[in-house]
């Protein structure tokens, strides 16, 4: 890109390009301004395909089928099949899993495992346990089925208590927490024991605990061809929970629950994968050097630990890796990453040492579609033989669809399979999303974003801009659906969401410059997109708002603590504190050292220096603070902090509540209606005040 240029270029994702030509611009089936814009009780009508299964010989796709359920504001998950006979629903359920000869279907539901024979339609509950499985897979001849569960043991007691007189209803009895971590958001105080593996006949029967110990086992595992060992990823050393960065692969034995370790690098070895002839192991991780932002890279590994060792397949693609999948035929590893703000599917092939062969290769983009609120990352995909393969896809346009290609037929062969959301979506005008690339004015790095504008946006045509930041910040947007982005531009503005420096998806050293330096120079990188939009003709300079959620909460109040350049700001469920904010969370051990220097009792200054709290005194913007009742991520104290000083200072401001709601304030379509329904109100508020003005 040349010095000093900003570009504009609409988004059209590849593999949902038939459906938008079809659709018109923006995904309507309607003339422009004819058809409904899309607002908030549509949220209740979206759908979305999770965790796509094509069946071994590559006949059909069983996948996740998730819809909202307006009686009980929850989201409900059923099990579909897609296939020659037609696209059926198959039980209530989830993590669908095909038995090695493609007969059966393994799933969850109501907290058991369940298996279905698909020629008869009849099925059968195979366990009855008191915690729900996760993880299941099956094992190589079809007798067996693996997964985690938690163990529970006794809580802690430090003094007993004596007994209530009969009839007498007294409180709980205290609870000793000894825990490193005892809470996690969206569940809460976590339950006394450790998960564990097990296996269970695939005919029903009971479950065998096959690992022991004081230690977690939550990762999935994978099988040996032969089906005598396990490999999983856990770290089993006696300091586990205080080296939380560390993860090794190791191997079961199912004969006497023997464990052997596989891999000694520090760091983490995730999501192992075992080659069809079972001489290698395939996983991601990279070697932990205490940074903010580290690339995972794909390695094989030797199972009976002969060789020189781990061997990277990856060591160009500057991406982190995820979801190793090995080919049927053992020639080659399909896995998956995003570039550039896009779910992308690979392949690389494998020598018999097990050294890559050529670059990866690109099989499919548009990967994802499983988060609707916001444009986030995700999606899963699965292998069949002869090279076929499914996956869920996504654009701005549409939440995940159901989608299969082949390897030999490339990025061409990628078809979609499913239109979940045609009906509701073909009918309504929405925003159309155009990808934006600009300079950051502080050192002239390329920053890729993308512009949301309103239904019925004519050339020239300039609108009150939202600028939309991210959580993480290690994450990324991209060119995916978001219904929160569909109603913010719905209420006729336009709407800014960029990757600055800190996003993933863009290498390692963008994501790592947010090292011991956060919030920094992303602001200038985010200030320069509005700059942008403005230039392009969008924005209307007069007229700018700015949100975002987590560490767009961060960045918001950081925003506004820096210029009063926007008319009126919304932090959502923000860090105002980092020292309190490391010391309460839920993940409260996981950002001493990698993010900023030292420790908050030794040296306070650095996490002191990039809290927004220390540039409140400043901020003149009319503020509103959104966070859930039940954030354990980002509490609910924190943004109590900023409240009260801009209550003090006099500053227009307010707090809203969203009782029940964890970190994640969508995960209930009702809430994030309200959401955005107040987001919306805070900046009617002030953009009709500049009106009248």
């Amino acid at each position: 890109m040349r010095a000093g240029a900003s570009r504009v270029k609409p988004v059209v994702a590849a593999g949902i390009a038939a459906l938008v030509t079809a659709a018109g611009p923006g995904g309507s089936s309607a003339q422009d301004g004819a058809a409904p814009v899309f607002s908030p009780m549509d949220v209740f009508e979206l759908e979305y395909a999770a965790d796509p299964q094509i069946a071994p010989d590559g006949s059909s796709v069983a996948y996740v089928r998730t819809s909202m359920d307006v009686m009980t504001d929850r989201r409900r998950s059923e099990i579909w099949r897609a296939g020659p006979a037609g696209h059926r629903r198959i039980a209530s359920g989830s993590s669908p899993r095909w038995s090695p000869d493609g007969e059966r279907l393994a799933y969850t539901s109501g907290g058991q495992i369940q298996v279905r024979w698909m020629a008869t339609g009849h099925a059968a509950t195979v366990t009855n346990v008191r915690n729900s499985p996760r993880n299941i897979c099956w094992s190589p001849d079809g007798t067996q089925i693996a997964f985690n569960m938690l163990v529970p043991s006794a809580p802690p007691s430090l003094a007993p208590m004596p007994s209530a007189p009969r009839g007498a209803e007294w409180a709980t009895a205290p609870v000793l927490e000894d825990r490193f971590k005892s809470q996690q958001d969206g569940a809460g105080y976590l339950p006394f024991g450790r998960d564990h593996l097990f296996v269970v006949p695939a005919d029903g029967g009971t479950p065998r605990q096959v690992t022991s110990g004081d230690f977690a086992h939550s990762g999935a595992a994978a099988w040996t061809p032969d089906g005598s060992q396990l490999v999983f990823s856990a770290n089993r050393e006696p300091d586990w929970q205080r080296n939380f960065r560390d993860s090794y692969l190791y191997a079961v034995a199912l004969a006497d629950g023997g464990v052997k370790r596989l891999t000694n690098r520090p760091g983490p070895a995730r999501g192992p994968a075992v080659s069809p002839d079972g001489r290698l192991v395939a996983y991601t991780g990279y070697a932990d050097r205490m940074r903010t932002y580290q690339v995972s890279e794909l390695w094989v590994t030797a199972l009976d630990g002969s060789g020189p060792g781990p061997v990277s397949l990856t060591p160009d693609l500057d991406r982190s890796v995820s979801s190793p999948v090995w080919d049927p035929d053992g020639d080659g590893i399909y896995f998956q990453y995003d570039n550039e703000g896009n779910g992308t599917l690979a392949w690389v092939g494998v020598g018999r040492g097990g050294v890559g062969e050529g670059g990866p290769v690109v099989l499919a983009r548009d990967l994802g579609g499983t988060s609707i609120g916001r444009p986030y990352g995700g999606g899963s995909f699965s292998v069949a033989a002869g090279g076929q393969f499914a996956l869920n896809v996504t654009s701005p346009e549409r939440p995940g669809d159901v989608a299969r290609g082949s390897r030999n037929g490339g990025l061409r062969s990628v078809t979609r399979v499913t239109d979940l959301n045609q009906d509701l979506l073909g009918t309504r005008s929405l925003a159309r999303v155009e990808e934006m690339w600009w300079e950051s004015s502080f050192d002239g790095r390329p920053v890729q974003g993308w512009i949301a504008l309103p239904p019925g946006h004519t050339k020239g045509a300039r609108h009150p801009l939202i600028l939309e930041i991210h959580g993480g910040p290690v994450s990324n947007y991209g060119d995916r659906f978001s219904a929160e982005v569909q109603l913010l531009a719905a209420a006729g503005y336009a709407v800014l969401y960029a990757n600055p420096r800190g996003s993933t998806s863009y290498g390692e050293e963008f994501g790592d410059l947010l090292y011991r330096n956060y919030p920094g120079q992303d602001y200038d990188d985010l200030i320069s997109g509005v700059d942008a939009a403005v230039e392009a003709g969008y924005a209307d300079p007069e007229h700018l708002y700015v949100t975002g959620g987590s560490a767009g909460g961060i960045m918001t109040a950081w925003i506004v603590g820096t210029t009063d350049r926007f008319r009126a700001a919304v932090a959502q469920k923000p860090v105002i504190n980092w020292i309190s904010k490391t010391l309460t969370a839920d993940n409260w051990y996981g950002y001493f050292e990698s993010r900023y220097e030292g420790l908050p009792w030794d040296d306070p200054e650095p996490y002191w220096r990039f809290s927004p709290l220390s540039r409140a005194g400043h901020i003149n913007t009319p503020t509103l603070i959104v966070t859930g009742e039940d954030d354990l991520r980002t509490p609910l104290s924190e943004s109590y902090q900023l409240y009260h000083v801009l209550q003090y200072r006099g500053v227009d401001t307010g707090v809203v509540r969203l009782p029940g709601a964890p970190h994640d304030m969508s995960r209930r379509p009702s809430q994030l209606i309200g959401k955005i329904a107040n987001i919306l109100a805070w900046f009617d508020r002030y953009r009709a005040r500049a009106a009248a003005d």
